[in-house]
């Protein structure tokens, strides 16, 4: 590293993409070749638990390129986390975020690193445009809909968590510990200037997605739980709407007894099929409490996020 100069890390969760690492590094390498004769640069792979050969890639990376660092997490501990210590271990005056998986791509960093140049704290990538399934597409459109109406935080629509994130930025995320990370909307609720740039999302290079539907629910319910109360406030009018219906009701059987004895059915049918209604509203609405009461219990326990079981990073041994 060059004294004096400023550093810009970019950290790049792994998990499982052995197909894309060589295409990746090479990607990354030509994008950023022009920016060598400005700023120290590192790349920072951490590998989230890979099954495949994706260490073994990533230390061959490591040899033959001193500005790559290689973190390997004990096990696989989810994209969000894996994100966080990267964050964490990165030493530098901007740190990009970018999947690993080429649906990033690195050429866009240089329009992020162009907007921090002109004074941006965040500058984070905005979808245009995403080569995904109608399936993909059409619950991500869901996703973001509800969180817009939901959150408390303006979380900006179409964005993942490829972005720059000025070293300002960097060290107020290290001060939210929470376990169940949501870091664009995290990003989002710290503030400081942000500003978008519009890209294409191109399809994945090669491999699975690491975000299957059991991850992607998780990951909603993490943005959705993480920044509004909304559910909560919808216990209280779902159980004012239930209280009134029930009055009315009660009000209706005490007039039709009285106005004409006939019409009212006598049995448990309608007390029956009450109860039932009542007592699933009942359920649902305190799996919602449930849900917040869960988060709590995890995030007072305060147990460390992640650990390594590889740390390979600063000068090659033996240069």
């Amino acid at each position: 590293m060059t004294e004096g100069r400023r550093r810009i890390a970019y950290v790049l969760p792994i998990y499982d993409e052995e197909g894309n690492i060589p295409l990746l590094y090479e990607r990354l390498r030509s994008a950023t070749d022009g920016l060598r004769d400005r700023y120290d640069l590192e790349f920072v792979f951490v590998d989230d638990g890979s099954r495949d050969r994706s260490l073994e890639l990533l230390r061959g990376l490591r040899a033959q390129d001193p500005r790559v660092s290689v973190y390997a997490l004990a096990r696989n501990y989810g994209h969000q986390i894996a994100v966080t210590a990267g964050l964490d271990v990165a030493d530098a005056d901007a740190v990009i975020v970018m999947d690993s998986d080429l649906q990033d791509p690195p050429e866009v960093s240089l329009e992020l690193i162009a907007r921090w140049e002109d004074g941006v704290d965040v500058a984070y990538a905005q979808r245009r445009t995403r080569d995904d399934g109608l399936f993909k597409r059409t619950t991500a459109h869901g996703f973001y809909w509800l969180l817009s109406r939901l959150s408390n935080v303006d979380i900006p629509r179409d964005t993942g968590d490829f972005r720059l994130m000025d070293r300002r930025v960097v060290d107020e995320l290290r001060r939210h510990p929470e376990r169940n990370r949501f870091i664009r909307g995290l990003v989002a609720s710290i503030g400081f200037r942000q500003e978008a740039v519009l890209f294409d999302r191109d399809a994945r290079h090669a491999g699975e997605t690491g975000y299957p539907l059991r991850k992607m629910l998780k990951l909603a319910g993490d943005g959705i739980f993480g920044f509004s109360t909304a559910p909560l406030k919808l216990i209280s009018r779902v159980g004012g709407a239930m209280a009134a219906l029930a009055f009315l009701w009660t009000i209706y059987l005490v007039v039709a007894r009285l106005v004409n004895p006939e019409s009212v059915i006598e049995g448990w049918t309608y007390l029956a099929a009450g109860m039932f209604l009542l007592g699933g509203i009942q359920m649902l609405m305190l799996g919602v409490v449930g849900s917040y009461l869960g988060r709590i219990y995890v995030e007072v326990q305060r147990r460390p996020l992640y650990a390594f079981s590889v740390a390979d990073a600063g000068p090659p041994r033996g240069a």
